[in-house]
């Protein structure tokens, strides 16, 4: 055939593509892909140097087979014929391969292009195309594959299917047609995932690389693998994230899932790269202890840093999840980013992002989490978060790589430098590893046995809730005043959610674990990750996020404005610095602008505001002057108005007397006042005014109040008054007396009021005593001591009195009415010592109780002889003598109050001895003793009325 045009042969062929097997049975979803090579030949006008130029593309489609079957022998073949046309258009294509005995239609078409210039088409150029066809497990993935700590990666196969184009010369070209020439054994990419190999000067083979499904690992994180693409994005492999997560006081999950926890109180090292390729990069916590009572700790401040950067994500209150965020210790405002870091909020939690890294990490001041792609740091972390190679065995690591026997005593030596903790010092091996145990058993909150529960239970396959129950458990009983078991449970709802399996579960803690929202925003368990906006793209409005998180969002019918302005919109318009919700076309002031929302451009144009004119006004009087004041109608244009002040006024407002106070009232049009002095219509006594009707005290003794009665003279009210009535009676022994403040004396006791044992009351005088009337030997005394009156009862002690040793008829009492006493019979009574007691006074001093006394009681022999030597009577005289004496003391109490030592004479016993016998004077002596007794007994009475005070 001829043409005006250069032909340009495209050729497209579909080639299954399957995963060799090491058996036949397969207990995944399989599938059958295949794979469609298109080859675009260019041949230039004969004649022409120009060499054939080759492109090549490839599109690879799935076909989904039964699920767990078992298969036979694999498709062995598969024919392809292609019809040509001699102008342009398609060339349609029937392939058949055989599958399990069975015949598979593959339909394939090669297209070509008729281009510029007179050629013909060689049958030289076909296609042909061989290869085997294999099943394949659901996703394009490698064949031969090998297990390593990350998942599973994967080789390739390049042998089949190739396709072998003859042409000479032949270049060839992955995207826009190329002149490449090439010699035999030169290979090439022509494009994505196809290869070309030069066989010979005018053959080329073209290889696609087919992917082989890799077996799906287990994590040791307990976290599901993700799928990653190959460096070249034709395959892809399973990766085991690296994912490190800390909570409560605190709890730690290494990236391999290792947990720990650790009460450290100093700034550590969570990950940095053990061989840096990143500059100056880190994730770092500092630590407090968040009780006095107990040494454990809770996280304060996340710290990254990445670069030129350092960001600071710190708790503004302990134990909640309000924080605040610093960029090189500078506040910021969220949304943040810059320099390929940024910061947002995702739900409760704060987020930095590092794209490049593909890393993340999320605070929210009760915990944290950190991704990184196994990619680009697996066996290169250090830290507290371990090494990220899905071996927990080296996450123990130190800081010269040995293994510590525990991560508690591992994560000590991590501490960094952190001025503001001078206590902390960075390279000190403890002695022994903070204890993680609570000490004595404890029954755990009811709060942790949800995580074991119902409410948690659609995720105990993906996440194990074991290691977070322990840490559930710790808390509570270590610090449950300040319920952090909420954050065990909190952690284990976030990384389900990670998993994608979301739960409401605080609805379930009793108000134990609530999360208090704004008032414009309501509570979601399961929000979107980032929430739609209406600055928001339509490709990130249309986006559908499989994972959630918990948070506060906009009420249903209402869309988040802006991610850094926090206001609830019903429909898209303007939001201003006021936060208020503007529509499109509305217009508004604030500011003092006149300002209007527009939709497109910046949103709110604004332009100053104009007030209307305003008449000229002229303040001219007494105290007036010129004002600005602010126009109620529209406070942006302020009023011009005259304004009183009375300061500048030259009359002065008179002193008033008590009782009358100042009036004044100013003329119409005038400023100054015009003052006067007029009567309150009050009482006024002793400097004070009293109201009508009100209580006025003159004195105690008069009850007075002010009436409404108005003196013409004083222009006062007059005060009324009467005297207070008086009680004039006083009880027996009382008499009133005028006492200084009272109106009507007082009754004051002057004498004693003494209450005998028959009922009988005495009322006595000071220095009185008298006999109770029914017993003379009680008596009674009133004394006044300090102007204190004391009443005092004594009993008289007799002596020893035998009527039988009296004569008859002899028997009488004593003055003091109470002792007895007799004329004796004439025999006589030996002497011998008679005892008694009886009360010591010595110069006005007294004992306090009755003594032992003793005195000569009896009767010796008197006679008289006549001597005749001495011509006269010799009388011969006995008296009843002390014999054997002893000397005794006894403490008398004084007057004053002062106690004194006495000594007096105790007779031993007692006999008769010589005496001189005057008669006269043994009556005088006798005389004498009775009126000492006497005298003795009326001080004895004395000291008894001073005993009873």
């Amino acid at each position: 055939s001829t043409s005006t045009a250069a032909p340009t042969h495209t050729t497209t062929t579909t080639t299954p593509s399957t995963t060799s097997l090491q058996t036949n049975t397969i207990t995944e979803t399989t599938s059958i892909v295949y794979t469609k090579t298109t080859t675009t030949i260019t041949r230039p006008p004969e004649g022409s140097t120009i060499p054939i130029s080759v492109t090549t593309s490839r599109v690879m489609e799935t076909s989904p087979t039964p699920e767990a079957t078992t298969l036979g022998s694999p498709l062995t073949s598969v024919k392809t014929t292609p019809v040509f046309t001699l102008t342009s258009g398609i060339i349609e294509t029937t392939s058949t391969g055989t599958f399990n005995g069975s015949t598979v239609p593959l339909p394939t078409s090669t297209s070509f292009t008729i281009h510029s210039g007179t050629t013909s088409l060689e049958p030289t150029s076909s296609a042909v195309t061989s290869f085997p066809v294999l099943p394949t497990t659901s996703g394009t993935t490698p064949t031969q594959s090998f297990t390593t700590t990350s998942g599973t990666t994967s080789t390739r196969s390049t042998t089949t299917p190739v396709t072998t184009i003859t042409s000479s010369p032949v270049s060839t070209s992955t995207s826009e047609p190329s002149t490449v020439s090439s010699t035999t054994g030169d290979s090439w990419w022509i494009c994505n995932c196809t290869k070309a190999i030069c066989i010979e000067d005018d053959k080329v083979k073209v290889i696609p690389v087919i992917c082989n499904p890799p077996p799906k690992p287990t994590c040791t994180n307990g976290l599901a693998p993700v799928q990653v693409m190959d460096a070249d994005g034709c395959c892809w492999h399973w990766e085991c994230d690296c994912f490190c997560t800390g909570w409560g006081d605190p709890h730690y999950k290494t990236f391999d899932g290792l947990y720990y926890s650790y009460q450290g109180n100093c700034t550590y090292v969570l990950v940095e790269e053990i061989n840096k390729s990143v500059d100056n990069f880190g994730v770092y916590i500092d630590n407090y202890h968040c009780d006095v009572h107990d040494a454990v700790s809770c996280p304060r401040t996340l710290i990254v840093r990445h670069e030129t950067q350092e960001v600071r994500i710190a708790v503004v209150k302990p134990n909640s999840v309000k924080v605040e965020v610093t960029v090189n210790q500078q506040a910021v405002a969220l949304p943040y980013k810059k320099f390929g870091l940024s910061v947002y909020e995702s739900g409760i939690n704060q987020v930095v992002d590092i794209p490049e890294l593909k890393m993340n990490v999320t605070f929210n001041g009760l915990s944290f989490s950190i991704r990184m792609p196994y990619s680009l740091f697996g066996n290169n972390t250090q830290g507290q978060c371990g090494t990220c190679n899905n071996n927990t065995a080296d996450d123990c690591m130190l800081p010269n790589g040995n293994i510590a026997e525990n991560c508690e005593t591992m994560a000590d030596h991590w501490q960094v430098v952190d001025p503001s903790k001078p206590q902390c010092s960075p390279g000190i091996i403890p002695t022994k590893g903070p204890s993680t145990t609570t000490g004595q058993p404890c029954k755990e909150s009811s709060i942790c046995q949800l995580l074991l529960g119902s409410v948690f239970e659609k995720c105990h396959k993906s996440v194990d809730p074991e290691k977070f129950y322990r840490a559930c458990v710790f808390d509570s009983c270590t610090l449950p005043q300040l319920d952090l078991e909420c954050s065990s449970l909190q952690i284990y709802a976030a990384i389900c959610a990670d998993q994608g399996v979301c739960l409401d579960w605080r609805s379930h803690t009793n108000g134990v674990c609530s999360y208090t929202c704004p008032a414009h925003k309501e509570y979601r368990a399961c929000g979107p990750i980032k929430e739609i906006t209406c600055k928001s793209s339509p490709e990130q409005q249309n986006q559908t996020e499989t994972k959630q998180v918990e948070g506060c969002f906009c009420p249903n019918g209402t869309m988040l404005y802006d991610a850094g302005v926090d206001v609830c919109v019903k429909t898209c318009g303007c939001v201003g610095l006021d936060n208020v919700p503007r529509e499109f076309g509305e217009e508004f002031t604030v500011d003092c602008k006149d300002c209007i929302c527009l939709e497109g451009g910046k949103g709110i144009v604004c332009e100053a505001h104009k007030c209307a004119e305003q008449n000229k006004i002229s303040c001219d009087g007494e105290g007036l002057y010129q004002v600005t004041v602010v126009n109620s109608e529209d406070p942006c244009c302020p009023i011009t108005s005259c304004k009183c002040n009375t300061s500048l006024c030259t009359t002065k407002p008179p002193k008033c007397n008590l009782g009358f106070e100042v009036y004044s009232h100013i003329p119409s049009g005038q400023c100054c006042p015009v003052y006067q002095c007029v009567s309150k219509r009050v009482c006024v006594h002793q400097n004070a005014e009293f109201l009508p009707n009100s209580s006025v005290f003159v004195d105690k003794c008069q009850n007075c109040f002010c009436t409404n009665e108005v003196n013409v003279t004083t222009q006062l009210n007059v005060i009324s008054c009467e005297h207070v009535p008086c009680d004039t009676y006083c009880e027996p022994g009382y008499e009133r007396q005028p006492v200084t403040g009272e109106c009507c004396g007082k009754c004051v006791q002057t004498k004693c009021v003494i209450h005998t044992p028959e009922s009988s009351v005495l009322i006595l005088s000071p220095g009185e005593f008298k006999n109770d009337p029914y017993n003379n030997c009680t008596l009674y005394s009133c004394v006044s001591i300090r102007d204190q009156l004391i009443s005092s009862t004594s009993e008289i002690t007799c002596p020893a009195f035998n009527e039988e040793s009296c004569k008859p008829g002899t028997v009488t009492f004593l003055p003091n009415g109470c002792c007895k006493t007799c004329t004796p019979l004439d025999s006589p009574t030996p002497c011998s010592v008679r005892e008694r007691e009886d009360f010591i006074v010595y110069q006005g001093c007294y004992s306090q109780t009755r003594v032992d006394l003793t005195e000569c009681e009896g009767t010796c022999g008197t006679f008289s002889l006549y001597s005749a030597e001495a011509n006269s009577l010799e009388h011969s005289c006995s008296c009843c003598r002390e014999e054997k004496t002893s000397v005794r003391e006894v403490d008398l109490k004084c007057p004053n109050g002062h106690s004194i030592t006495h000594k007096y004479v105790y007779v031993e016993s007692c006999s008769c001895q010589d005496t001189e016998c005057e008669i006269s004077k043994s009556r005088e002596s006798r005389s004498s003793e009775e009126d000492d007794r006497e005298s003795a007994l009326k001080r004895i009475k004395r000291a008894i009325s001073l005993t009873s005070k």
